[in-house]
């Protein structure tokens, strides 16, 4: 099958990256050591070469991910390895925050790139989970780490049709999480906001769809391509939790235009390299601390606080002045990890220039 790369993402200022000798590809899926990738001449399974195997050993960040455009080399055999992953122009990444030997959380500093130019984040969260309504703390997460990526934030409320009462109040609630993104309701079963959400990927736009198990993201691919291509399941009967259907994240060719990824259900989303991520979405907060008598107030027990004020007027929800703390502290100490380990990092290079050195003045004659 071939590919017209225009539809896929493909520009004239993507063309200008490529080096000589090389074809471009974009990556559709990643497994561990190749990666699925879409050339015009068709789908093509390819390892990494050493270029690439390089840059990623010494950062993580650096692997081919869904959605980059890659430069290809052909082999003798005919085949093709991957050699470059092209800039990104955008990158949705999480930090690396895992579970310790205590149970707790650690992060090593070092980051995951979930998708690569992505225009669009579908930020997916069910009007009902686990028996109760929709995670804003989660909305508020995402929408950061969407604004952080270069990507445009969308939330989706979806599965709407099984909340029988108070969907209008949700949506403004949900809106007062997310100032100044658009919000909408779906439900992909009915096909309600399917067409306001297709309507964010005219041309080749290409989005990302992320969102705990269950909350439908599956059920919304296949809506918008008119087709069974992604496998779902149903909610676990008893505790309301989602089952993970989507064990991989793939590059899916729309019909009607553009291109969509979907990711697995995401658990834990670490903040990485939040500069205005957190700012943005509590642009609400931002706008209140102008008026605080102090300009370094951490609107805990300062005099004249106006978002402490604002708290106690109503005018703020408290749930949210929390959610900001708990998001600036996560970013703080993450963005302490990475200074650290590029310390260590560092420290390491010159520990094997100076043995070097050593070495080299010991076999001086």
């Amino acid at each position: 099958m071939l590919f017209d790369l225009s539809l896929l993402g493909w520009t004239a200022s993507r063309a200008a990256e490529l080096p000589d000798g090389t074809v471009p590809g974009r990556v559709s899926r990643v497994d561990r050591g190749a990666a699925e990738v879409i050339a015009a001449d068709g789908r093509h399974r390819v390892k990494y070469g050493a270029r690439v195997r390089r840059a990623s050993a010494d950062d993580p960040v650096a692997l081919p991910c869904v959605g980059d455009w890659a430069a290809l080399s052909e082999l003798p055999e005919g085949r093709y390895e991957l050699d470059l992953v092209l800039p990104r122009h955008t990158a949705f990444v999480r930090g690396g925050v895992s579970r310790d030997s205590r149970g707790g959380l650690s992060g090593d500093g070092q980051g995951q790139v979930l998708a690569a130019n992505v225009d669009v984040v579908f930020v997916a969260e069910p009007s009902m989970h686990s028996n109760d309504y929709a995670d804003l703390g989660r909305i508020e997460r995402l929408v950061a780490l969407a604004w952080e990526s270069g990507g445009t934030p969308v939330v989706l409320v979806t599965k709407s049709d099984l909340f029988e009462q108070g969907l209008d109040e949700l949506l403004a609630d949900v809106r007062t999480a997310a100032p100044g993104v658009d919000v909408h309701a779906v439900s992909s079963l009915l096909g309600d906001g399917v067409e306001l959400a297709r309507g964010y990927l005219e041309g080749a736009r290409t989005a990302v769809v992320l969102g705990p198990s269950g909350a439908g993201k599956s059920t919304l691919v296949n809506a918008l391509a008119g087709d069974g291509v992604m496998e779902t399941q149903q909610v676990r009967a008893g505790d309301g939790r989602g089952r993970h259907t989507t064990v991989h994240r793939e590059l899916i060719p729309l019909p009607d235009g553009g291109l969509i990824i979907d990711t697995p259900g995401i658990r834990r989303v670490g903040l990485y390299e939040m500069s205005q991520g957190v700012d943005l979405v509590f642009a609400d907060i931002e706008e209140l601390a102008g008026g605080c008598r102090f300009d370094d107030c951490g609107h805990d027990s300062e005099p004249g606080c106006a978002v402490q004020e604002a708290v106690a007027s109503g005018e703020l929800p408290e749930r949210r002045l929390q959610s900001w703390r708990k998001l600036q502290r996560e970013a703080a100490w993450m963005a302490a990890r990475t200074d650290a380990r590029l310390r260590k990092d560092l420290q390491s290079k010159w520990k094997i220039i100076h043995k070097e050195m050593r070495r080299a003045g010991r076999n001086r004659p």
